[in-house]
């Protein structure tokens, strides 16, 4: 259902051979505009399975298969799906095993029987299947609802589509920074969507015309739900402060980072909002840690596997919104059962003098660190612009780092910069519902 999702870049080739979009340069307008085509996946070979996503499916035959332990559906454009039994039981729509007004399922998980049959199956119509259980519970299912959740390797990527958004649109120092107007995503819910499309894509998206004050980022906060909370408060000002608790609290070069990696659990987007800017020096960086990443594995494929399966150490202690001493181990890249990269896990200044490894591993680490550090570094790779006064750079902090070049301190505070965070559960949350309401569906 992500077939509406915002065209925002030309179509461009990412590994695995799927198709994205990158936002186009398009002066004195934001590049937000249009839609995004939708790229059905071929089945195997030899096998027609159901298409999760077609409108209004209709059902031309039901039976039982494996002596009653999956039911089969054929689908009036010829493909068909197959349904485990045990997953028809526990997923009963009737009154007593599902509670509607919640969502949320109401039989027991103990009073399942997990090799449970159908006793028979039956189509009342094309449009609903009926089910007799051998304790005669009865349980109907809607043909929509059904074809939706096939099994079949296609609708399952499909499905993931749908929840997730995984596509991503790669990039290096050619970035095309997607823009829009901060007044328009407050308040208008289509750029709105379009802005937390480009920002799950893309990972970075900046608005452009905010007040320069203290106090924006909380009304953005409450556009998508909620802020985050840290040990720096809801809110964080950025700029030169005597005696600093954070590196980022000082005029000097900041290097490419994550921010927050000492937590188990790091914010997963961050703001940044300039609401003044040093005449010279200050300029932000950003680099995709994931195409990064990436390019180690092809280049150097040992570095990678010691990045992604050492443990480091990170530490944070001080006091700010309240006192803290906050300790971690994560792996500078993570990645997921599948094996792809989900999170970097990467900030130089709270990473421990604690390295829990043997010592003979320490040097291999330190190379390899230091060859993904070089690829973040490289004129291929990253991006380099500059804040104006008004400017919200919004980002995925799971993926892209930043840094900052240095600037020169005064008699009075010559940049600053108000932070925040937000979880992308709550990111996520809003873009579904963003999507329901502009797309008027499910």
């Amino acid at each position: 259902m992500w077939r509406a999702v915002a065209n925002v870049l030309p179509r461009a080739k990412v590994p695995g051979g799927r198709a994205c979009c990158l936002p186009p340069a398009q002066k004195g307008r934001s590049p937000l505009t249009g839609t995004a085509r939708h790229r059905w996946r071929g089945a195997a070979p030899g096998v027609r399975t159901a298409r999760p996503l077609s409108m209004n499916p209709g059902i031309q035959k039901v039976e039982a298969l494996d002596a009653g332990h999956f039911v089969r559906v054929e689908w009036e454009d010829g493909s068909e799906s197959r349904y485990p039994c045990v997953w028809l039981r526990d997923n009963c729509q009737c009154p007593c095993c599902f509670l509607r007004s919640a969502g949320a399922r109401r039989l027991v998980f103990e009073d399942l029987d997990v090799n449970i049959v159908v006793k028979e199956v039956t189509l009342a119509d094309r449009k609903k299947i009926s089910i007799t259980w051998p304790d005669e519970h009865a349980s109907e299912y809607e043909a929509e609802w059904l074809k939706k959740r096939c099994f079949s390797e296609e609708a399952r990527a499909e499905m993931r589509e749908d929840l997730f958004l995984p596509e991503r649109q790669y990039w290096g120092s050619d970035l095309q920074l997607p823009k829009i107007p901060f007044e328009e995503i407050m308040y208008n819910d289509e750029s709105a969507y379009k802005w937390l499309c480009t920002l799950k894509k893309v990972g970075i998206v900046l608005l452009t015309g905010a007040a320069t004050r203290q106090g924006e980022l909380v009304k953005l906060g409450h556009r998508i739900g909620f802020l985050r909370l840290t040990f720096y408060g809801p809110t964080w000002q950025v700029q030169d402060k005597a005696d600093a608790n954070n590196v980022a609290y000082t005029t000097g070069k900041l290097c490419f980072h994550t921010d927050y990696p000492v937590l188990q659990h790091p914010p997963g987007v961050q703001f940044l909002h300039c609401i003044k800017q040093t005449a010279a020096g200050g300029e932000s960086e950003v680099v995709d840690g994931f195409h990064v990443s990436n390019k180690l594995k092809k280049q150097n494929p040992q570095a990678y596997q010691i990045l992604s399966s050492t443990a480091v150490d990170y530490t944070d202690v001080g006091v700010d919104y309240c006192d803290f001493a906050v300790q971690c181990k994560q792996r500078i890249i993570d990645v997921d059962s599948r094996g792809q990269v989900v999170r970097i896990n990467y900030n130089n200044a709270t990473r421990d003098t604690v390295f829990d490894i043997p010592a003979e591993k320490v040097r291999p680490f330190y190379a390899a660190l230091k060859e993904f550090d070089d690829l973040l570094n490289s004129a291929e790779h990253k991006f380099t612009y500059k804040l104006k006064q008004g400017d919200i750079v919004t980002f995925d902090n799971w993926r892209v780092l930043h840094g900052r070049q240095s600037y020169q301190s005064g008699s009075e505070v010559t940049r600053h910069l108000e932070g925040a965070y937000a979880d992308w559960d709550v990111v996520m949350s809003r873009l579904r519902l963003l999507r329901k309401r502009v797309l008027n569906r499910d």
